[in-house]
């Protein structure tokens, strides 16, 4: 049995997201952008900013604030982006009820944990909720608990595999705590959805633990779009 951490990867963004949404933009005002790549370039330049979009990424993150202050939000679902993102079953079942985004899930009807690519054991994310803000347990026989819990949920998966059920039914035992990997792609204007209601205060902390990871990295993405949160 493994306990791991969740985590998330970027594993593909649209380039230059922020000059990408002002052409798309001007489309619908019909006007011309005011500051212009300083290299007046088309694309000419590898280290020029402008993605040969030719106009400034400081004019770019400028007419995308403008967009989003007048909440013209339609402008940003050119841009997208996708992320690996490793999070117990729990979590997984929260995201995927977003329903503008496009999912590709670890399937625990045909990953046989026996195999060898899991090393013949199950992985778990342990929830917060068991440690607190000081950093020491709240009861250890609350964790202790938990541990054995998840260790008999492997124990029996395992013993049922090893009497020839097969892994979709095996794994009726398994529990939320349950690692699992999810592939999400959304548009930037889904993904600042996502945030806000994922990194609210009501929301589950397991769930704002993952949301603040994502928010981090689009934030890295495109800070314009997610200086919000």
């Amino acid at each position: 049995m493994k306990i791991v951490k969740p985590s998330v990867r970027l594993v593909h963004a649209t380039p230059f997201p922020e000059h990408v949404i002002e052409a798309m933009g001007r489309v619908c005002y019909q006007s011309q952008p005011r500051k212009v790549c300083p290299h007046g370039c088309g694309g000419g330049v590898p280290s020029c900013t402008c993605g040969g979009y030719g106009t400034s990424r400081e004019g770019a993150q400028d007419f995308v604030r403008m967009i989003l202050q007048r909440g013209h939000e339609s402008v940003i679902e050119h841009v997208s982006a996708g992320f690996l993102i490793t999070c117990d079953r729990g979590v997984t079942h929260e995201l995927v009820r977003h329903r503008l985004a496009a999912f590709s899930q670890e399937s625990t009807r045909y990953c046989d944990y026996t195999g060898d690519r899991f090393g013949g054991e199950l992985s778990f994310i342990q929830p917060p909720g068991l440690v607190d803000p000081a950093g020491t347990r709240f009861d250890r026989t609350a964790e202790g608990l938990w541990m054995d819990a998840v260790e008999e949920a492997e124990t029996v998966y395992l013993y049922l595999r090893s009497r020839g059920v097969p892994p979709e039914i095996a794994r009726s035992v398994l529990p939320n705590s349950l690692k699992s990997q999810l592939g999400m792609t959304c548009n930037a204007r889904e993904w600042r959805h996502v945030l806000r209601l994922r990194t609210a205060p009501a929301a589950h902390p397991q769930m704002r633990e993952v949301a603040a990871m994502l928010a981090a990295e689009l934030k890295r993405w495109s800070p314009v779009l997610f200086e919000e949160f």
